[in-house]
């Protein structure tokens, strides 16, 4: 009985110490992430917006469609 509770708190000091560790990402930072994503998204857009016809017609030119 007494190796059985012993192993149990191994077990729980365990992971108290692998929870405790700060290895995941904070609000913060998925916050920067999911605000550079829609940047990209709108400057690709833009871009699209600016060149999109041109670049549709250079593919048909380049098909001969």
């Amino acid at each position: 009985m007494q190796r059985i509770m012993k192993r149990w708190q191994q077990a729980v000091g365990w992971c108290r110490t692998r929870w405790s560790r700060e290895a995941g990402m904070t609000t913060a930072e998925l916050l920067g992430n999911a605000a550079l994503g829609i940047a990209a998204l709108v400057a690709i857009w833009a871009v699209m917006q600016t060149l999109g016809l041109d670049v549709v017609n250079w593919i048909h030119g380049q098909l001969r469609v």
